[in-house]
């Protein structure tokens, strides 16, 4: 992994859409756009938990 790989991904946020212990939706982008995707989930999604964590360098985005 090249430092340019490793410094994009350190600016990358994982938001999740919870189902009890489920993840139901999973989204990887930069902090601008993950955020955005975390508001609109938190709309649609108004009962269930929303998470938006950094995606660490060594952490799969799969």
């Amino acid at each position: 992994m090249s430092i340019a790989e490793v410094t994009s991904r350190q600016h990358r946020r994982r938001v999740r859409v919870w189902f009890g212990e489920h993840v139901i939706a999973q989204y990887v982008a930069e902090e601008p756009l993950a955020a955005r995707y975390e508001q609109a989930m938190r709309r649609r999604f108004a009962g269930l938990k929303v998470t938006n964590d950094l995606l660490g360098p060594l952490e799969s985005t799969d």
